[in-house]
């Protein structure tokens, strides 16, 4: 067992020098040292798996060259340092070609060089446990129970369905109106997929100007167009080996419809300004929100494209047809926002859930999580009574529907919003969110970053 979290074994059969290695290392007591004078007396030890190795090339009973190629072969994670009395160039590299972390030449005193060594692979060590574990953290996030939230048939089909394409790379559509979790099925398919370790990219296609959109998929090179002064690593090449999540495919024009069905059909792209093919392999899902069945009927979606996409189909239901599944998916955001923003968690009235079940959601589950979280900083109760409830078809502008905000930036975005709704009556604002008029001329001169007097405030209201 590892006494200090990093144990090094020192392989050298000159005994003085093996002193002056373990001495010199042990000068850093979070290091747990150990010595060896022959590679037979390490390899009795080696399934202990120590962090670090520091190997001799020249040993009594085997060559360093075959103790090294032994270690990596029972632990490739198991990092070698040579340590030699030859200034030898060829040797040198043939060792870090293979895989050595370092090549030292013993001197009277590398305690710098080795010393720096040992640093740079700990750093490299803590970078790779903490990606280790944001990639655990992003695949528990993305855990089906927790991701695709509901208890109605409709949703249970929908996690049917998607357990089908987890095991296979087959091209998944996901349909649904605006707001309905498109992206969030996308992810939660890849982080449970055979691809889970490799990348997610995500493009919506609708957010991107249509002259920008073919270097955003498939790069460019240095010089191929005005503005492009390096080359560009497009999605289709970042997401190789993962899964390549097109939003909004409906809204790609004609044009690039005819190229994005070439690279499917190829399984290869061509970057603007280059003739060398480019091969990647790429999961695909696509979402749209749009029927693409009409849109071919129009002309303005290529049959074959279709067709080519439409490998396996999953419609998200609309949240109005979800019954109870709106009370499920609000407690979830309660207790999500409660906890990022470090607040009490609040429970809904009866009146509340009433109102949250008998409202139409034009806006999904988007809207659905925009309505809890201003429930929680407008309301001054420890429950969400029926009052704190306000749908953005009735009381709230369009503008507040955010994806992350911090607690201060809802309670502006708020006050902005209903300043905007009563032509910046600060009376009625402050009676509306039940909150002193003073509160109110603050937090105007924080939306304005400049000290505005309360007289040219009252001005604007009437």
């Amino acid at each position: 067992m590892k006494q200090h979290g990093f144990t090094i074994c020192v392989i050298e059969d000159n005994e003085w020098y093996n002193k002056l290695l373990v001495h010199t290392l042990s000068l850093n007591p979070d290091f747990t040292i150990k010595s060896y004078l022959t590679a037979d007396s390490f390899l009795k030890d080696l399934d202990t798996s120590p962090d670090l190795v520091t190997l001799d090339v020249r040993l009594p009973d085997m060559s360093g060259t075959e103790l090294f190629k032994k270690i990596k072969e029972h632990n490739p994670n198991i990092q070698v340092i040579i340590i030699s009395e030859q200034d030898e160039i060829q040797t040198a590299v043939d060792f870090l070609k293979n895989g050595a972390y370092d090549y030292i030449v013993k001197e009277k005193d590398i305690k710098t060089r080795l010393h720096h060594s040992i640093n740079l692979i700990r750093a490299n060590r803590q970078l790779e446990d903490k990606i280790a574990v944001l990639e655990k953290e992003v695949i528990n996030k993305y855990d089906l129970q927790k991701t695709i939230i509901g208890n109605s048939s409709a949703v249970q089909n929908v996690l049917k369905l998607v357990e089908k394409t987890l095991e296979n790379n087959i091209t998944v559509v996901i349909t649904g109106e605006t707001g309905t979790g498109k992206e969030v099925v996308a992810k939660a398919i890849h982080y449970n997929s055979i691809r889970k370790n490799k990348n997610f990219i995500a493009v919506n296609v609708a957010a991107i100007p249509s002259e920008l959109i073919e270097s955003e998929l498939f790069g460019h090179e240095k010089g191929s167009f005005t503005g492009a002064n390096n080359r560009r690593i497009g999605k289709f090449e970042e997401a190789n080996g993962g899964t390549l999540f097109l939003d909004e495919i409906g809204e790609l024009d004609l044009s690039l419809q005819a190229k994005l069905l070439r690279a499917l059909q190829e399984k290869e792209i061509t970057r603007i300004g280059s003739n060398a093919p480019i091969k990647f392999d790429s999961r695909i899902i696509v979402a749209t929100h749009r029927n693409l069945k009409e849109e071919i009927k129009t002309g303005r979606f290529r049959e074959d494209l279709f067709y080519r996409l439409m490998g396996f189909p999953i419609e998200l239901p609309p949240l109005r047809s979800r019954g109870q599944d709106v009370l499920v998916l609000a407690k979830y955001f309660i207790n999500g926002f409660c906890k990022e923003n470090k607040i009490p968690i609040k429970t809904l009235t009866e009146e509340a859930k009433n109102k949250l079940l008998n409202y139409h959601y034009p806006g999904n589950i988007r809207e659905l999580k925009s309505v809890i979280e201003f429930a929680l900083v407008i309301g001054s109760n420890k429950e969400i009574i029926g009052e704190d409830i306000s749908f953005i078809s009735d009381e709230l502008s369009p503008e507040i529907v955010t994806e992350e905000m911090s607690l201060r930036e809802y309670e502006l975005k708020i006050v902005s919003s209903f300043l905007k709704k009563y032509n910046n009556d600060v009376k009625m604002v402050a009676e509306k969110l039940n909150i002193g008029q003073a509160t109110v001329y603050r937090m105007i001169k924080e939306l304005n970053g400049t000290k505005i007097k309360a007289k040219e405030i009252q001005q604007t209201g009437k």
